[in-house]
C-alpha cells in the first residue's frame, strides 16, 4: 500500500511539473583549466581559452560552464589549483601544458571520480594504474610545415629566422615542421633558429628577432607567448611574420601574413561526450590537420603585398592548396628533429 501511495505521489508531481511548464534542467558540464600564461597571450593559453568560449556558445552557458587559472608558471602553484578544482567536483580538469605532468600524476589518483586531461603529451599514466586521465597531443609540426611553405614562397633573400623558447614539446614540433616546409619548397633557403631558453622572457625574443634581421632575414616566425616581443621588432623593421598557436594579426596587421592556430574545439567536444558516456580517462587523442585541430588563418592583403612582383599568385588556394590537401590526407610525413 505504501509503495502505491509513493508511486501516485511521484506521478502527481511529474504531472504538475509538465502541466505548468516547469523546466527540469540537467546540471551543466563544468570544466576547469590551468594555464601557463595569460588568456590574452595570443599563443598557447589563449588558443585554449578561445576554444572554451566557442564551445560554451555552441552548447549554451546553462549546459557548459568553465573556469580557469592563468600564469601558473610555478609547478607548486599549478598543483594547488589542480587539487582545488578537483575538490570542487568539476567534471573535467585540464592541465594545459607539458610541464604539468609530474603534479598531475601525483594528484589525479586522489580524485578517481574526476576526469583530468593533459597535453601536450601522449602519457595518460595508465601504465602507472591511473584510470582518470586523458592525454592529448597536437601535431604542431603540420602548421609549421604550412607556414614554412609560405615563408619559402614569400622570402626574397632566402634567409628566414625562427625564435622559440625551448627545444621541446609542441614548440620543437612547430619549428621542425617549419624548417621542413621551407626546405621542401626551396632547398637553397637558410633557416636560422634561436632558442631563448624561456617561455616568458619577451625581451630575449626581441633581441633574437633583431639578430636574425641583422643577419639578413626578411621573414620571421616563432612559438609560445614570447612571440609578442619578436612581432614588435618585425613590425618596426618591416619584416613579415608567420604566427603559430593563435591568430596574431591584431598585434601587427600590416606584417602578419598567416597564423597556424591551435583549434581545441574538436578535443573539447570529444571529452564532453566521453565523460558523459561514462569514460573517466585512459585514452590518448591525436590532434592534427585531418581533424581540424590545426587551422590556417591568412591575412590576404598582406599575403598579396608580400608576393608583389613574384610569379606566385597571392591566394591561399594557389599557394597551399595541394599542400593542405596532402596534409589533410596524411601524405606529408615530417621528421621531428
Amino acid at each position: 500500500m505504501q509503495s502505491k501511495k509513493t508511486f501516485l505521489l511521484i506521478a502527481g508531481i511529474l504531472f504538475l511539473v509538465f502541466s505548468l511548464g516547469i523546466e527540469v534542467r540537467a546540471e551543466p558540464f563544468r570544466v576547469a583549466v590551468i594555464l601557463p600564461s595569460t588568456i590574452g597571450d595570443l599563443a598557447f593559453s589563449q588558443s585554449m581559452y578561445d576554444s572554451l568560449v566557442a564551445v560554451q556558445k555552441e552548447m549554451g552557458p546553462k549546459n557548459f560552464q568553465f573556469n580557469y587559472s592563468e600564469k601558473l608558471y610555478v609547478l607548486a602553484d599549478a598543483g594547488v589549483a589542480l587539487r582545488d578544482y578537483a575538490t570542487k567536483g568539476y567534471d573535467l580538469v585540464i592541465a594545459h601544458g607539458a610541464q604539468y605532468g609530474s603534479v598531475l600524476a601525483e594528484i589525479a589518483p586522489d580524485f578517481p571520480k574526476v576526469s583530468f586531461a593533459w597535453g601536450n603529451s601522449r602519457d595518460n599514466f595508465s601504465s602507472k594504474g591511473v584510470k582518470n586521465v586523458f592525454a592529448f597531443e597536437i601535431h604542431a609540426e603540420q602548421g609549421g610545415y604550412l607556414n614554412g611553405v609560405l615563408a619559402a614562397k614569400i622570402t626574397r633573400k632566402g634567409i628566414i629566422g625562427v625564435i622559440g623558447p625551448m627545444n621541446a614539446g609542441d614548440c620543437k614540433m612547430y619549428v621542425s615542421g617549419f624548417k621542413a616546409g621551407v626546405l621542401a619548397t626551396n632547398p637553397k633557403a637558410t633557416v636560422n633558429i634561436t632558442w631563448t631558453g624561456s617561455f616568458s622572457d619577451v625581451a630575449l625574443a626581441s633581441e633574437a628577432a633583431q639578430t636574425h634581421i641583422n643577419a639578413g632575414a626578411d621573414i620571421l616566425t616563432g612559438a609560445a607567448q614570447i612571440q609578442a616581443g619578436a612581432v614588435g621588432v618585425a613590425r618596426q623593421r618591416g619584416v613579415y611574420w608567420l604566427a603559430s598557436q593563435a591568430d596574431q594579426t591584431s598585434l601587427a596587421p600590416e606584417i602578419v601574413v598567416a597564423s597556424a592556430i591551435y583549434e581545441w574545439r574538436p578535443l573539447l567536444r570529444t571529452l564532453v561526450k566521453e565523460i558523459k558516456g561514462g569514460t573517466r580517462g585512459e585514452k590518448v587523442f591525436t590532434l592534427d590537420y585531418s581533424n581540424d585541430s590545426i587551422r590556417m588563418i591568412i591575412n590576404q592583403s598582406v599575403l598579396e603585398k608580400a608576393l608583389r612582383g613574384k610569379a606566385e599568385k597571392g591566394t591561399e588556394k594557389a599557394l597551399l592548396g595541394k599542400t593542405e590537401k596532402d596534409m589533410k590526407e596524411g601524405k606529408i610525413k615530417i621528421n621531428i628533429e
